[in-house]
């Protein structure tokens, strides 16, 4: 989309309209930020303002003889004019005590405030104004008000249904008008303003594309920088507007869903810290996250191209899902992740790894957490079977206000709070409650989630991984549960099988295909632990038990053939379980057996052992063979 110079926000161009038609206009939402003033008049077009002074300029250049703000702390008061408010004290012989009238609000008695914005609003005299401020706060709870504050109410609709029209010298007709500025509609009672013809709600949001096209694109571009370092670069982007653009593009599309508060905190803090224009949104993560240094940008990228190497020593016989979660990580360092799309604030990747049990799914999600961030401690992971319930939304994003656990905050949130940097890994996604679906839908596109606490969190610098054992099992005709896939099958016809399962999951089961479109082509179907596989996975674990005890013990282990052969059988005779399967027969028939062997013989450290073999005609697997202790040589 094109800049529009000329952009007013909608909220603006409804208030204008309904200025002239409706006597009561309740603005909600984003009450608390600052608003770029989008034209001229009494105050310059550009200026960065909060609402309250947003509303009096705006209603005085529309030639209002008399705006008034009522908080109900303070009174009547007029920051910007005090002549105003003595001409709406003059309605009622008030006196001002240094440019405040007090007024109560709750009743509806002579000398409370809902009598004067009554009479105010009924008058045909002077066009008037009167903006409710923190209009929130008046009332403990809309659901059980107390006898005043239900007069109050009661009189601010009797003032709605006789407020006046006022004509003025030229024969330029205004309503006179009561503007509420409220946090949420629901703060105040339903009845108030429901089924009231004579009210307007307009809702005020964070500021739209075009709003940040006009901030960042606008005369206010150069204010991001310090004078010296913008003087010295621009000139050089007026001969590549297209790279000045894309800059500026990055930025208005990361910083979506941000109040102009904290759009102008970026401006400054772009300036204070020096930023070069190349740089202007690396100020967002100094922002979000507090670092000025992104590890996405310092990442080893010769590492990453023998990242495959590194994988297959953690994970055997997967190399199709090595291959496509590292095109993920490539997709991201080069920054093509989502290039189709219009955000930028997208998770980093989003993987879903399917497939039968023990196959490494968990374990290459620890590999690439360990990759891009040095630690397989940045990979997080979540058992989602401990979601399953209505509430556990509560309990992964945190829980509302009043509710038990409202000051912990969420689980999801505060890891990611406190790693923004992660692997987010998702174990068994189809046992989580529908309603976190929900809240994964809105992670994927937009990138952020606010929790309990009103706190927003942002998920753009990780990368999110689901795992599930989908398509393992299918119901026949007769209900049961039959194999949907089995280890004779090709890999092939195991991954499209699966494929097939997960996609009528989630479109006819749980009827959210919207979620299996945010995943899109990222199923990773992982294969069934094969037997050539199955021997290096062996291998790889005596070799790792080997090392071991030759670095913790200074033991050295040999097997022999027999030995080693009895071990392989047993590995290989039911692969069901994958590599986990493996690792609880390496278990039984080799750990637990060389424990007692050791003890036995009380060689704890510095010695050689030898297995000569391993006798598993009894429950307890037992090893044959010789020790020699270091002690034992002369």
């Amino acid at each position: 989309m094109s800049q529009n110079k000329d952009y007013i926000p909608k909220w603006h161009r409804e208030l204008e309209l309904f200025s002239q038609i409706k006597p009561v206009i309740l603005l909600d939402g984003n009450i608390l930020d600052v608003y770029q003033y989008p034209i001229d008049g009494s105050l310059p077009k550009g200026s960065i303002v909060r609402l309250p002074d947003y509303l009096y300029y705006f209603y005085k250049d529309r030639g209002y003889e008399d705006i008034v703000f009522y908080d109900n702390l303070v009174g009547f008061s007029n920051p910007y004019d005090s002549t105003m408010i003595q001409k709406f004290g003059n309605q009622f012989q008030s006196r001002d005590y240094n440019g405040i009238i007090q007024a109560p609000f709750l009743g509806d008695k002579p000398g409370g405030a809902v009598r004067m914005i009554a009479k105010a609003l009924e008058q045909n005299k002077m066009s008037t104004v009167i903006i409710l401020n923190m209009a929130s706060r008046y009332i403990s709870s809309p659901d059980a008000l107390s006898q005043d504050e239900l007069d109050a109410f009661h009189g601010l609709v009797r003032a709605s249904l006789q407020a006046k029209d006022v004509m003025d010298d030229q024969k330029q007709i205004r309503k006179n008008l009561l503007i509420f500025l409220v946090n949420k509609l629901n703060d105040l009672p339903a009845w108030f303003y429901l089924q009231n013809p004579n009210i307007k709600d307009i809702t005020i949001g964070s500021p739209s594309k075009e709003e940040r096209e006009n901030l960042v694109k606008g005369n206010n571009f150069a204010s991001f920088f310090d004078p010296v370092i913008y003087q010295d670069e621009i000139s050089d982007y007026s001969n590549a507007p297209d790279e000045l653009r894309k800059v500026q593009d990055k930025f208005i599309s990361l910083s979506e869903g941000m109040s102009f508060t904290e759009l102008n905190g970026l401006r400054k803090l772009c300036k204070k810290e020096k930023f070069h224009i190349r740089e202007m949104c690396n100020v967002i993560d100094l922002f979000k996250y507090g670092i000025r240094e992104n590890p996405w940008r310092e990442l080893d990228l010769e590492e990453i191209k023998n990242a495959n190497k590194q994988f297959e020593k953690r994970v055997k016989g997967q190399s199709y899902a090595e291959t496509k979660t590292l095109d993920v990580v490539k997709r991201a360092i080069t920054g093509l992740a989502g290039l189709q799309g219009s955000s930028h604030g997208k998770p980093k990747g989003v993987l879903f790894f399917a497939g039968p049990t023990g196959t490494g799914k968990t374990e290459t999600a620890k590999t690439l957490a360990e990759i891009l961030f040095g630690s397989e401690e940045a990979c997080i992971r979540f058992d989602m079977s401990e979601y399953s319930q209505a509430h556990s939304d509560q309990k992964l994003l945190g829980a509302p206000p009043g509710y038990i656990g409202y000051e912990a905050g969420g689980q999801l949130t505060n890891a990611i709070r406190n790693n923004p940097f992660s692997v987010l890994l998702f174990d068994e996604i189809e046992k989580a409650h529908p309603t976190i679906m929900d809240k994964f839908l809105q992670i994927l596109e937009d990138g952020r989630m606010t929790d309990g606490q009103g706190r927003t969190v942002y998920f753009s610098e990780c990368i999110i991984i689901f795992t599930s054992n989908l398509g393992m099992f299918v119901r026949n005709a007769e209900g049961k549960r039959v194999p949907n896939v089995t280890p004779d099958m090709s890999y092939e016809e195991v991954s499209k099988r699966m494929r097939n399962a997960i996609e009528e999951y989630f479109k006819l089961e749980l009827g959210r295909p919207e979620i299996l479109n945010r995943i899109g082509e990222n199923i990773v179907v992982f294969d069934f632990i094969r037997p050539e596989v199955a021997k290096k996975i062996l291998q790889a674990q005596v070799q790792k038990i080997m090392q071991t005890l030759q670095t913790e013990k200074q033991i050295t282990l040999t097997l022999s053939d027999t030995a080693y052969h009895t071990l392989a059988e047993g590995a290989l005779h039911n692969l069901g379980n994958g590599g986990r399967g493996i690792g609880n027969i390496v278990e039984s028939y080799l750990i637990n057996p060389l424990s007692r062997f050791l003890f036995d013989q009380e060689c704890f450290d510095h010695g050689t052992v030898k297995i000569d073999a391993i006798d598993i005609s009894s429950n307890l697997p037992v090893i044959q063979g010789t020790v020699t202790k270091a002690s034992d040589n002369p």
